[in-house]
């Protein structure tokens, strides 16, 4: 498929289509590489000044080389990210000629960039949790590694096959896949059921929302197109644009804000996904210095250490241990894997809590749990957290005090093990902006040209934008990943459906190809790379 090919069917238009053949100048060029070495240099200066924060000696430089492939691997997955779903973005402002392609992609870069930065992290850890429990507590081991691994490489793969085809296929999607496909894969390795290696109840959370976002974007479009017809009687607003001239400055505008809206929307959802893998990478490979939180305040670890003691004496009072029972990690481990309650559960998590509170005390503060410690503290307290939220999405009937100070001790684990460091934020923020800024034409032209029939008016650039903007900044407040690709997408379909314009149903018959099969094929190639991997 030519990159920039004109189908039959827009050749009325042609006179109003973009030039997007200019390449890119000599100052983009030198800028696009000031950014890229500036931002591996700040990753390699963090690195080395948060290990030296801890006090440890370097005695050896393998698991920095270790971690540096790991992340540069990582942070190529987010550059991809960036070709492959934020052209969707400058689609609608460059085929209305709101902005020319080079200022619409450099002007999208920066807002996905500015979206990473100013991102909560739920995202991050809400794609994490879809991981194996036993992976997540061996992130350091060879297992951990060919999770990692596993997931970067199927997910680059595919995104790269689509990328190429012009088919504007969901990151998101592919990344849930992958996840998914190490899932099974570990747990058919272990002679288990392939069904118990995925966090079912989470995978179906997350299923709806990518499910549901591109119905969504296209009735939403559509209706809002309507209705934008009804009330707002100015017809320019829903001509195609006129040779290569710009609209009206207050079309423009709003297209313009349309347009900042899904790239910073796009950086602040998409970007977390890469966030939570590389603080997978930091935790297994140097946890000394990223397994804890060290930035917690000091009057925070009494507190956390006298709430531990509390719940451990109120769960073995109301469920006290059996006589035999097996180790509390294990027991923990099985059911958070399982979601099968046993009596076991509730004194074995007090134990467990009751060893986080007395390690707490025993240190006095994060940064002084010794090297050899941190990384069983760290799952620990992961272990606990994911129990008690496995013990409240279950409903387990319990005193309503128990509840409340079950509650308040996650959150205050949670504190301590599911955090971002800015420097991992700022470099998947460049990765993701640079890779907005090359590649994009594929997908634009999609876009831009091959799911409706007639030239895209600025209306329809609008509704279709407007929308997307609006759910993925809800989905990103209730920490659920959803894919721009997607809700884009079929936003465009939705405008060009509800204008009468007409739809190329052999575009959106690859489109539907492609959200049928990145799922299934995802998981294929994720569980085959990590079968591969463990044995390497």
């Amino acid at each position: 498929m030519a990159e920039n090919s004109l189908p039959a069917s827009t050749s009325s238009s042609q006179n109003g289509r973009p030039n997007l053949n200019q390449g890119n100048g000599k100052i983009s060029r030198i800028i696009f590489l000031i950014l890229l070495c500036g931002g591996l240099l700040f990753t390699a200066i963090n690195l080395f000044n948060d290990v030296e924060e801890t006090g440890a000696t370097v005695t050896s430089y393998t698991p920095f080389l270790l971690l540096g492939v790991a992340l540069v691997i990582a942070l190529g997955f987010e550059f991809v990210n960036g070709f492959h779903d934020t052209a969707n973005a400058v689609a609608t402002v460059i085929y209305t000629h709101s902005l020319s392609p080079g200022v619409a992609v450099v002007w999208s870069g920066f807002c996905n960039f500015l979206g990473v930065l100013l991102s909560s992290g739920v995202v991050a850890f809400g794609i994490i949790s879809l991981l194996p429990v036993e992976l997540i507590l061996q992130a350091g081991s060879g297992n951990g590694f060919a999770m990692v691994y596993a997931l970067l490489f199927s997910a680059i793969i595919w995104n790269l096959g689509t990328w190429y085809f012009g088919l504007p296929a969901s990151s998101s999607h592919t990344l849930i896949g992958s996840i998914i496909g190490v899932g099974v894969a570990n747990a058919l390795l272990h002679g288990r059921s392939g069904t118990s290696g995925v966090d079912w109840d989470q995978a179906i959370k997350v299923g709806y929302a990518l499910l549901l976002s591109p119905i969504v974007g296209f009735i939403c479009a559509a209706l809002l197109l309507l209705a934008m017809k009804a009330f707002i009687r100015n017809r320019q607003l829903y001509e195609a644009p006129k040779g290569n001239q710009p609209p009206p400055a207050w079309i423009r505008g709003l297209l313009i804000l349309t347009c900042t809206g899904v790239s910073f929307a796009h950086g602040s959802n998409d970007g977390q996904k890469g966030m939570g893998l590389i603080m997978l990478i930091l935790v297994g490979t140097m946890p000394i210095a990223y397994a804890l939180n060290r930035s917690l305040p000091p009057d925070q670890i009494p507190r956390v250490a006298a709430l531990t003691q509390v719940t451990e004496q109120q769960l073995l009072t109301l469920q006290p241990a059996p006589a035999a029972m097996p180790a509390p990690r294990e027991v923990l481990t099985e059911f958070v894997r399982t979601s099968q309650n046993r009596p076991q559960v509730l004194p074995a998590l007090g134990m467990m809590l009751g060893d986080i509170g007395d390690q707490i005390r025993r240190y006095g503060a994060v940064e002084n749990i010794p090297a050899q410690a941190v990384t069983n503290t760290r799952n620990d307290m992961y272990l606990a957290s994911e129990t008690i939220k496995h013990l409240q999405s279950a409903k387990v009937a319990m005193p309503e005090e128990i509840a409340s100070n079950l509650t308040a001790v996650k959150k205050e684990l949670d504190a301590a093990t599911r955090f971002i460091p800015m420097w991992v934020k700022v470099v998947v923020a460049i990765a993701l902006g640079l890779g907005t800024m090359v590649g994009w034409r594929r997908i634009v032209v999609t876009v831009g040209e091959r799911i409706g029939k007639t030239h895209l008016t600025y209306a329809q650039g609008a509704s279709a934008e407007l929308v997307a903007m609006a759910t993925i900044g809800a989905a990103d407040v209730f920490g659920l990943p959803v894919s721009t690709t997607h809700v884009l997408s079929s936003g465009v379909a939705g405008s060009m459906a509800a204008n009468k314009s007409g739809l190329q149903l052999s575009t959106i018959r690859n489109l539907a190809l492609a959200w049928v099969l990145t799922l299934p094929v995802s998981v294929l190639l994720s569980g085959l790379l990590y079968a591969l991997f463990i044995h390497l």
